[in-house]
């Protein structure tokens, strides 16, 4: 049986994915609460990683994926749980560095957690060696 909160988390996340793919930044913003739990671990060298908690910050974050990388070469969720407030979704893609010319595959996941209707934890666990080394010329 599915609970109200399950549809509220799952109805987030498919909005947040919708705004991201679509490239909508202001509804993609608007997923997210006021104040976040936001981290991405990895390399010094990957401009996206560490942690953020405005979305002022959240902004930046998503705006830095233009700067340096190309469009998807593929992107596809594999795999979505969730629980309550928290989803897990598993996803592969593909992206170019511009700086370098080098792909990367990238098999992640992120947690969602959603309170209210909006995300207030977004964690990312990707493969940031293989993003570290399509970084390094």
């Amino acid at each position: 049986m599915t609970t109200a909160a399950t549809r509220t988390t799952d109805e987030t996340v498919d909005a947040f994915f919708a705004a991201f793919g679509a490239g909508d930044s202001e509804a993609l913003l608007g997923q997210f609460a006021d104040t976040v739990d936001f981290h991405v671990a990895g390399a010094p060298n990957v401009p996206w990683a560490g942690s953020r908690s405005t979305r002022a910050e959240i902004a930046e974050f998503f705006g830095l994926f233009p700067q340096v990388l190309t469009g998807p070469e593929s992107f596809e969720i594999t795999t979505r749980v969730t629980q309550g407030q928290d989803a897990v979704v598993i996803a592969n893609c593909v992206f170019q560095v511009t700086a370098t010319g080098k792909k990367f595959h990238n098999r992640y996941a992120l947690h969602f957690t959603v309170t209210d209707s909006r995300i207030v934890r977004y964690h990312m666990y990707e493969d940031s060696y293989a993003i570290h080394e399509a970084f390094t010329a």
